[in-house]
């Protein structure tokens, strides 16, 4: 048994502690907002915060996140003080600027995004493209960095 807080809730999960933290997000634990892409922690779609840091959750067992705070997409919001529905400023912005294209990559985009933000809240050109550097095949990066200038330009 692991014990770890998830999306602002303590849970404990009956799984392998070498199971890609991935795994148990969308298997055992049913939050299908976290994408598998590639599995070797390459691509990004995976993107987790783990106490607080961008994490490729297909890299990590879970026996490396014991007893941490891990927020997934579906708690992003929640985790920046928004109520239950509401959507986190990356969110919004991503829709604003209508970032997605096939959107698979864009879950672990705005996870990267938004802790980009919170430790850097107006990034330079090239720590946007450092911080973000998830694949997306799409080719969706001007929009990207533009809905990520757009809160920037607020802060």
């Amino acid at each position: 048994m692991t014990s770890v807080k998830l999306n602002g809730r303590p849970r404990t999960v009956d799984a392998d502690p070498d199971t890609p933290l991935l795994w148990v997000l969308r298997e055992d634990l049913g939050l299908t907002g976290t994408k598998f892409g590639c599995g070797v922690g390459a691509c990004g779609a995976c993107t987790v915060h783990v106490n607080g840091e961008p994490v490729r959750s297909c890299s990590i067992p879970l026996s490396a996140a014991a007893g941490a705070d891990i927020v997934t997409i579906e708690g992003l919001a929640m985790s920046a003080g928004i109520a239950d529905g509401g959507l986190h400023a990356v969110q919004a912005a991503w829709i604003d600027v209508q970032v997605p294209q096939c959107g698979y990559c864009q879950s672990g985009m705005i996870m990267a995004a938004a802790a980009l933000l919170k430790k850097t809240p107006k990034p330079t050109d090239a720590e946007i493209d450092a911080a973000i550097s998830n694949l997306c095949l799409c080719g969706t990066y001007p929009r990207v960095r533009r809905a990520i200038r757009s809160l920037s330009d607020q802060a």
